[in-house]
């Protein structure tokens, strides 16, 4: 097996930053853009029907029913699969389910499945395989889809192809949790009785989908390889996909401008970046494949203790910081401020509430009233990229403004993980998926029953309202869209007026690619599960 283009030299050079002193890493840097470019200019081109895309941060694992965090999902999205895919509008498409029907009292919900797929190890995939995934290792595991199958009452599998999921009441949004991401299909003759944790699988995953785990080669690229024996002909049409880790994002931008990097999924890049790549000759862009996310960016306040566990206080927050400013400078226009938790991209929307304007008089009365002391207040950055920690200093220099002291407290991916997961900051920033329905992606932040430590994506705040969890529990279940929508808006007033989560922008994140890379996008999750698709115009 080969290295990617310029992985062989940047090996050779030593660029391995977790052994690089601060010195070296400059030094190194230096030598991989000298890399990239000598690479250009000698002519280098790519391998025939490969594609290189970049993901930013390294994933800290592959395994899908394990971690389900952004870069983990862009590559596992093309190892593992579920049930269905979404289109654009988030219709259901066949997947691994090749037709599906939902009882008239909506209680029943029957799926059939393809006949002819087999795991990567060449084991064939059945309808047990989904009931223990579901019904074991998915309730155990994923702390998100716990939240909607507290809905279903039973999983069973009438024969090999035949999957029936009942529900105890009818719950709408059920149809849209069938995509790989939020209910990946894992091997039970794998994981069956094992410590899902600690299963050597783990490292080597093997799922049904188009592409299988080749290598891993940390710090540098992740290697998947077709899949030849995928059941739908002629699919995927490329034969190799590398995700390269490149830890910098101006050497990102200047791997993609060389030609060594075909896909910046979003958010590769810096903002600033952004316009002058999609301006460059034989460059494409799109803002689709975000419709079943709807990114919405926040910020965790821990209601538990310390200044910000005072409504006052976190009301101070949001007056205090000026997210007009951060949208147009800091994310050069790629978004909207959110006014509420739920995004305007996500059914049930209401503007139907306070809104918080950037007004620091009114930032330092309610300071006032919750009788803030001058505690040190610790600001975590999302450690994303430059973009992040640029968001972070602009609210310390907000919240300085109005009085506040604050300490910006930077960690890599894995601190950041470990902090938010045992409560150990004052405000964290994040960025959450709302997967189409409250019901599905913006409960989970708010359900008193989804605090618990160890977790850095269920109810990391530690907000607590009964009133709020039953009205989330009815409005997952009302019977018709007009009901929803009224227990909605009132879930949404509360919310912003508790002001437990700092709610910041609906961030866009365009997707950047050669234009010979086609069918790209087709699906509301885009590159996540793109390479399904995708093919290379000669």
């Amino acid at each position: 097996m080969g290295c990617p283009r310029t992985v062989c030299e940047v090996k050779e050079t030593g660029r391995n930053n977790s052994v690089a002193t601060k010195t070296g890493k400059n030094q190194m840097m230096k030598r991989l853009v000298t890399s990239l470019m000598a690479m250009t200019l000698a002519g280098a081109v790519h391998a025939e029907n490969r594609l290189d895309i970049v993901v930013q941060p390294e994933p800290p694992s592959l395994m899908l029913g394990l971690v389900s965090n952004g870069p983990t999902q862009l590559v596992a999205g093309d190892i593992y699969e579920s049930l269905l895919r979404y289109d654009t509008d988030l219709n259901p498409m066949p997947s691994l389910a090749s037709e599906w029907e939902i009882s008239d009292d909506a209680l029943t919900y029957t799926f059939k499945l393809r006949e002819d797929v087999t795991w990567h190890d060449g084991e064939p995939f059945t309808a047990e395989d989904v009931v223990f995934s579901v019904d074991k290792f998915l309730r155990e595991t994923h702390a998100r889809l716990r939240v909607s199958l507290e809905h279903v009452e039973s999983v069973t599998a009438p024969d090999a192809h035949t999957v029936v999921f009942k529900l105890k009441q009818p719950f709408g949004p059920f149809i849209g949790v069938f995509e790989a991401g939020t209910m990946p299909m894992i091997p039970k003759h794998i994981y069956e009785g094992t410590d899902y944790k600690t299963n050597p699988a783990n490292n080597t995953p093997i799922g049904t989908g188009p592409f299988k785990f080749e290598a891993w080669e940390k710090g540098s690229y992740i290697h998947l390889v077709k899949n030849e024996d995928y059941y739908l002909d002629g699919k995927p049409a490329i034969d190799d996909v590398y995700y390269r880790v490149i830890p910098d994002a101006a050497s990102r931008a200047v791997a993609f401008e060389n030609g060594d990097v075909d896909v910046l999924p979003g958010g590769s890049v810096e903002n600033w970046d952004v316009k002058r790549l999609i301006e460059m000759d034989g460059v494409c862009s799109t803002g689709h494949g975000w419709e079943y996310f709807a990114p919405h960016a926040m910020a965790w306040m821990n209601n538990r203790e310390g200044p910000t566990s005072s409504k006052a206080f976190r009301k101070a927050v949001m007056y205090a910081t000026d997210r007009e400013f951060v949208k147009d400078v800091i994310w050069n226009g790629y978004g909207k401020v959110a006014t509420s938790p739920v995004s305007s991209k996500t059914n049930f929307y209401s503007d139907d509430t306070v809104m918080y304007d950037y007004d620091p008089d009114k930032a330092r009365e309610l300071l006032a009233e919750s009788g803030y002391d001058g505690e040190t207040v610790r600001i975590l950055p999302l450690p994303y990229g430059e973009t992040w920690q640029r968001w972070a200093e602009a609210m310390k220099q907000n919240l300085e403004e109005v009085g506040v002291n604050v300490q910006v407290v930077a960690t890599d991916v894995a601190g950041w993980n470990q902090k938010q997961a045992e409560w150990d900051f004052d405000i964290a920033f994040t960025y959450l998926y709302q997967y189409g329905d409250p019901a599905l992606g913006v409960a989970r932040s708010y359900l008193a029953s989804n605090i618990a430590k160890g977790s850095p994506w269920n109810n990391v705040a530690g907000y607590e309202n009964p009133k709020v969890d039953d009205l989330f529990a009815k409005a997952a279940v009302a019977a018709t869209p007009e009901e929803r929508q009224a227990l909605y808006t009132e879930i949404q007033q509360i919310l912003v007026d508790d002001v437990p989560v700092a709610w910041q922008l609906e961030i866009e994140f365009p997707t950047i690619y050669r234009c010979n890379v086609k069918d790209l996008v087709t699906t509301a999750i885009g590159v996540n599960d793109g390479m399904r698709d995708a093919y290379l115009e000669d």
